[in-house]
């Protein structure tokens, strides 16, 4: 028998009675053969790469370790022969033993000759062995970190032992530095974390450390989600419709990097975030803020559009420069492939098939993610994620010239549009983006502008933030004055004018300069070193425009304490617990009524309930029946009820859908069930009455069954009648445009801002908005309605010449009304979540407030996609029945204002 199959040279080196590794072992697969990676700390770290031939494993050692990158070649040498069951070892070889040092298995899997797929496992060995003995083995590896092809090849010139081994071109192939990925694929143990928490000795259990250590393993420290277990994870995700649209979620500014082992690290790329969207080949490409980029980035839609199935994955546009890193103002100015190389780099998935991804953790979806990633372009790339070396990560991003790192919990659920603490990015250099409020030109300067004057806003308030006067080619401030020029104003938006020429300690004596304000419609990007105590950017560099997103959202980012946020996890993000525990429940519950039978009994909270006629046509123009509503409303009623229970509803009926005969009923004496609650009232008449009280799922339905479309709640609850739980302000258009009454809502918002009143925006789902401000039953109607009154005066002061405070329609001169006159005992307001009785069937849907912007329209939120919407986003209006204002405190600080 050969040396090789007796295993001589490795037990030669050995002594089994006093190291823990294995000696023998079988392979017991017949169909397959399998590899592993180890991780080996000794003299010198070190990776073990093992193939298995024969029933032993093929050895050699790689000092750097593999790389995915093909341009990179790694030395290997080959090393004796190693028993089977070596593969698994894992533990610390003693000192004074060969190769003593941590061991951890980094990577597994099965492994193919590349030419031989689908042959039998004894028709690969032959060929494999003889490629072997020819000095050249092409291989195809399944890892858990590792796949796709290779290449082992001898130096013929070199001594017999010396082979290299390099990664070919495919779709698995990357630049970036595999071996970042430092966990154990067997026990999801770092090397460091082995040393220092066990004593493992093959076969035996570890000793348990010590409680009070700090190097416990946390409960999310486990091995990579492997290809086996990708269907079981899809398996558990919720069934749902592909949404319209996602806006992403986003990272927190922290000050230093971190090692944490339920972390995650990511480049942070210097680029446009998008969100792709792949729907039966037709491909939408849009930036955090909806805004196409589908056609300008042309040959990434073109890509996509091949991909064979549907999908939702979110990632940055770049332009790559040859060292790796992306270049800001290559991708600003990019309009062909002429301009540079563009790429898309994927680092999540968040729909996939049918399957709503948005609930599992952030290691799931990226193991689907490579999954299904088809690969085959090098346009569309995945950007890879590595554990627990955060310090390390950062350094080498600063190396490579990149932006910085993004850190994510390894268990992090994705919220969109939510800044989130389980994100996190961490910036090599400082950058900031900013508004351009004007340009300075220096007596005796040449044509173009000398510097830009830059602000952020801060509470709705435009707050200058310096000049910069570096980083532009000539060439670039054509470009830039040929842009300014439709935005040149007469006064500056910043809240308080700067002075372009009052000298400082770093400029002692400026030149003369000339200040040309603009609108501060246009965005752009400075680098600088640090910020002056009076909010003015220390040497400060122009990076480039920036067109995805719109000025009012560039407010001042503030660095937060890193270790705050990591050493708090189990106290923080209890906002995003509550909006995902929401989204779950919503994504969970699925129709009410079966689409065939016209009269169906069901079982609600206890009752039987009788729904008739259910394919009358309630909105015919859009095919929407009576049986599409009660559907809505029974998937909707968690988010919906909280607002109607205990409040008495005014019911508005529309037996024969929207086009019908309509008619309001308050009283509902013995017309309702015994078990539907109510509350007493006295009409004019003196006849004793009783409205229907909101109160569970059962009540929504028997509602919305008698066709009672829109759902109209007190303000109060039957607990605190006269003591309205939120102060509502109604913008209510007359010849108004949507876009007016956008930016009346946003002039309320300023106002409210600048009192600290929080506050909460929905559409009408009409032609208006209503915007909720929470007082937690503190107040009286007639409070309430004083403080409203106050607000709407105030935005009328600022915005006359389209709004009104006017109570009668015809002194209104056609402009908006700004009612403050709801807020008073009895009256009612669609609810947040309601249908409305409009074509269409649109929903009056609360926003956030950076949706609440020019272009956004009513009927953007309707029965047939609310629920989708909900999912991704949860109810926005939690905090209206939340804590109320300190009024007293508010119309204190309010008598400053200018009237």
């Amino acid at each position: 028998m050969p040396e090789s199959k007796t295993l001589e040279k490795f037990k030669q080196k050995r002594d089994r009675t006093k190291t823990p590794e294995p000696f023998a072992g079988e392979p017991k697969d017949k169909d397959v053969l399998r590899f592993t990676i180890q991780k080996h700390a000794a003299t010198r770290l070190h990776y073990d790469f093992r193939l298995e031939m024969e029933g032993l494993l093929k050895s050699w050692a790689v000092p750097k370790g593999p790389s995915t990158d093909p341009e990179i070649k790694r030395l290997a040498m080959m090393v004796e022969d190693h028993p089977f069951d070596y593969r698994d070892f894992e533990g610390i070889i003693p000192k004074g033993e060969y190769g003593a040092g941590t061991v951890i298995v980094w990577d597994e899997g099965t492994y193919e000759a590349s030419s031989l797929e689908g042959k039998s496992k004894k028709e690969q060995e032959d060929y494999l062995l003889k490629s072997l003995n020819e000095g050249t083995l092409k291989i195809t590896l399944h890892g858990k970190k590792l796949k796709g092809e290779y290449a082992i090849f001898k130096i013929k010139a070199n001594e017999e032992n010396t082979w290299l081994l390099m990664k070919h071109k495919d779709k698995y192939a990357s630049k970036t530095d595999i071996t970042l990925k430092d966990k154990s694929v067997q026990s999801g143990k770092t090397i460091e974390k082995v040393k220092a928490t066990s004593k493992n000795i093959y076969g035996v259990v570890a000793e348990k450390p010590q409680e009070s250590k700090k190097t416990d393993l946390k409960k999310n420290e486990s091995p990579e989600p492997s290809a086996e277990n990708i269907k079981a994870i899809l398996e558990k995700a919720v069934d749902a419709k592909m949404p319209t649209s996602v806006k992403p979620m986003l990272a927190t500014l922290v000050d230093e990097p971190f090692d944490d082992p339920d972390w995650v690290f990511e480049v942070k790329w210097d680029g446009y975030r998008s969100i792709g969207l792949i729907n039966k080949g037709t491909v939408q490409l849009l930036s955090r803020n909806n805004k196409s980029f589908t056609e300008k980035y042309y040959p990434i839609t073109e890509s996509l559009r091949e991909w064979k199935f549907d999908a939702i994955i979110d990632g940055e546009l770049i332009v790559l420069k040859e060292n790796g890193s992306s270049d800001f103002e290559a991708l600003q100015n990019w309009r062909s492939e002429a301009d540079g190389e563009l790429v898309m780099y994927i680092f999540d998935l968040l729909w996939y098939d049918g399957k709503s991804l948005f609930n599992l953790p952030l290691t799931e979806r990226q193991a689907i993610l490579e999954e299904i990633f088809p690969g085959n372009v090098n346009n569309i790339r995945i950007s890879q994620s590595f554990t627990g070396n955060g310090k390390e990560f950062f350094e080498t991003a600063g190396k490579l010239g990149l932006e910085g790192m993004i850190a994510k919990k390894a268990s992090s659920l994705y919220t969109p549009d939510l800044r989130s603490k389980n994100w996190l990015k961490i910036k090599v250099h400082k950058r900031q983006e900013v508004v351009i409020g004007g340009y300075t030109v220096n007596e005796g300067a040449a044509k173009f502008f000398s510097s830009l004057l830059l602000g952020v806003y801060e509470n709705g308030v435009l707050q200058f933030a310096g000049k910069v006067g570096t980083g532009f080619s000539e060439k670039l401030k054509k470009e830039m004055l040929d842009q300014f020029k439709p935005l040149i104003v007469n006064k500056s938006p910043f809240h308080t004018e700067p002075n372009v020429n009052e000298p400082s300690r770093f400029r002692p004596n400026p030149p003369k300069a000339k200040a040309v304000w603009l609108k501060p419609e246009i965005i752009c990007e400075v680098s600088y070193a640090e910020v002056t105590k009076d909010g003015v950017f220390r040497h400060p560099s122009f990076k480039g425009i920036r067109t995805d997103k719109k000025a009012e959202e560039v407010i001042r980012e503030k660095e937060l304490k890193t270790e705050a946020i990591v050493e708090s996890d189990e106290k923080q993000s209890s906002k995003e617990t509550q909006l995902i525990k929401k989204r779950k429940d919503a994504s969970e519950r699925k129709t009410l009524l079966n689409p065939n039978e016209e009269t169906q009994v069901k079982k609600i909270n206890g009752h039987e309930l009788k729904f008739t006629n259910l394919s009358k046509l309630y909105w015919p123009e859009d095919n929407i029946t009576k049986r599409d509503m009660l559907n809505y409303y029974y998937q909707v009623a968690d988010y919906i009820i909280p607002y109607l229970k205990d409040r008495p509803q005014s019911l508005n009926r529309f037996p024969n859908g929207i086009h019908g005969t309509s008619f309001y009923q308050k009283n509902v004496k013995g017309k309702s069930p015994d078990w539907v609650k109510t509350f007493p009232y006295t009409a004019s008449d003196g006849e004793h009455k009783e409205f229907l009280v909101g109160a569970d799922e059962a009540t929504l339905l028997w509602m919305a069954s008698l066709g009672s479309i829109e759902m109209n709640p007190w303000f109060s609850r039957i607990q605190s009648e006269d003591y309205p739980d939120f102060c509502i302000i109604d913008l209510d258009p007359d010849k108004n445009t949507f876009d007016q009454v956008i930016e009346a809502a946003l002039e309320v918002k300023k106002i409210l801002d600048q009192l600290n009143v929080p506050s909460y925006p929905k559409t009408s789902g009409s032609t208006g908005i209503h915007i909720y401000i929470p007082l937690a039953a503190k107040y009286t109607y007639d409070q309430s309605q004083m403080f409203a009154k106050l607000i709407v005066q105030l935005v009328h002061n600022r915005i006359p010449e389209f709004t009104s405070t006017e109570r009668m329609i015809k002194n209104r001169g056609g402009k908006m009304y700004l009612d403050f006159l709801q807020n008073r005992p009895g009256a009612t307001i669609a609810s947040p979540y309601s249908v409305r009785p409009k074509p269409g069937a649109p929903v009056s849907m609360p926003l956030h407030w950076d949706e609440v912007k020019k272009g956004i329209k009513t009927e953007n939120f309707t029965l047939r996609n609310s629920i989708a919407r909900l999912k991704n986003v949860g109810d926005l209006f939690k905090g209206v029945l939340g804590k109320g204002i300190d009024m007293e405190k508010i119309l204190s600080k309010a008598q400053k204002f200018e009237s």
